[in-house]
């Protein structure tokens, strides 16, 4: 098998997506969202996942040239196959493993989270690149986040500040980020994160951005939140949980990666302004020492 197939066809359902019927389109979403799920279940688990019947799932593979089902998903199946290496569960799972009901819990919130740092830190380094590339050279960076996503923003401001100095975490003393984005022009980028369900004041600031000619860097779960969202790279960070809630764990490691590359092309200034923040801080009594 032709092994660019895979990236063809993710670049043909990314471009396709908007124009697809609702339930077509909410399949390909599943398949962008959900790559290693769709190479490995059979079609009716596939359905059930994606809440359609087979029938749509035959109706998507014909919309994109294939006979069938099993010709759609055969890319995504033989990219698991010779790409997939699983890691060596530690030993002190199998440990946790034996101590009764919530062991087993413990053991299997702590193997997700283990698979989704790896899966979220696997990411193109051209691609990587480029991010920091372009927020480097932008006159402003905005940054937005809602919700639980505000956590990720707040961290990333708070250190990411340092070594760029012109980002600025949006909305400001809980008004709207639409506000923050009132001056907002050509040469700026924002930094949207998104994880679903996905809070319409983030798609909204995205939109606004768009319309003002902001590039936009995206760190979400999935690489589509919303059809009119067009950003300039994405960052994908899986957020599969054994809870209710998505597991943030690797959304947090990729902006811990993003940081470090931040800082390390920052260089001397940012080094140096690093300094002068330790320097106040220490100057102010901003940490606890303990009893001299």
């Amino acid at each position: 098998m032709d092994p660019s197939q895979k990236p063809r066809l993710i670049s043909a359902l990314k471009r396709e997506i908007p124009a697809l019927s609702p339930r077509l389109a909410q399949v390909a979403k599943y398949i962008l969202d959900h790559p290693s799920d769709f190479g490995l279940d059979p079609i009716r688990r596939t359905a059930e996942k994606t809440g359609v019947s087979t029938y749509t799932l035959i109706r998507l593979a014909q919309h994109f040239g294939f006979e069938g089902f099993e010709e759609l998903r055969a890319p995504f199946r033989h990219a698991l196959v010779t790409t997939s290496a699983q890691a060596d569960h530690p030993t002190w799972i199998a440990g946790l493993q034996e101590q009764g009901e919530m062991g087993r819990a413990q053991a299997e919130a702590a193997l997700n989270s283990l698979s989704i740092v790896q899966r979220s830190l696997h990411q193109d380094g051209e691609k990587m690149q480029r991010v920091v590339r372009l927020l480097l050279g932008a006159s402003h960076v905005y940054l937005t986040g809602a919700r639980a996503s505000h956590a990720l923003a707040y961290y990333f401001h708070y250190v990411g500040r340092m070594a760029l100095p012109t980002l600025d975490l949006i909305a400001r003393h809980h008004g709207s980020a639409l506000d923050d984005l009132n001056l907002a022009k050509p040469g700026d980028v924002i930094i949207a994160m998104a994880f679903a369900p996905y809070s319409r004041e983030t798609i909204d600031a995205c939109l606004f951005a768009q319309e003002r000619g902001l590039g936009l860097v995206l760190i979400s779960d999935s690489e589509i939140i919303a059809p009119e969202v067009k950003p300039d790279e994405v960052l994908v960070a899986s957020a599969v949980t054994t809870h209710r809630f998505g597991c943030f764990a690797g959304a947090m490691a990729l902006v811990e990666n993003l940081l470090a590359l931040l800082i390390q092309q920052g260089g001397d200034a940012a080094q140096e302004r690093i300094e002068t923040y330790e320097v106040l801080r220490q100057n102010r009594g901003a940490y606890w020492s303990g009893r001299k």
